[in-house]
Formats: structure tokens, C-alpha cells, sequence
């Protein structure tokens, strides 16, 4: 997550017009969806993985 963010900030630094900044924040709005996705997915594993262990009442 830092190294997004330090990657983030470094781009932001070079753009040189509004387009380029707005673009800077898009292309990092993408890669932090990208990662929650993958966040979400591997934590709903795990709540499968608890709920298959449990018996049905």
C-alpha cells in the first residue's frame, strides 16, 4: 500500500497540467479498487472456510 501511494505522490509531482494530475488520480483510484477487490475476495474465503466447519442447526 505505501509503495502505491509513494508512486502516487512522485506522479503528481511531475504532472504538469490539470489533465495529467487527473489522470495521476484515476490510474491510482484503478489500483486501489484493484486491491480492495482482492482484499474482499481472499476475506471471503476465509469466512467460507470458518462457515463449512460449522454444522447447520
Amino acid at each position: 500500500m505505501a509503495s502505491l501511494h509513494k508512486g502516487y505522490q512522485a506522479a503528481l509531482k511531475r504532472a504538469k497540467s490539470r489533465q495529467a494530475v487527473l489522470n495521476c488520480y484515476w490510474k491510482h483510484k484503478a489500483q486501489h479498487e484493484r486491491l480492495l477487490k482482492k482484499h474482499l475476495r481472499e476475506e471471503m474465503a476465509q469466512v467460507n472456510r470458518i462457515k463449512s466447519k460449522i454444522k447447520y442447526k
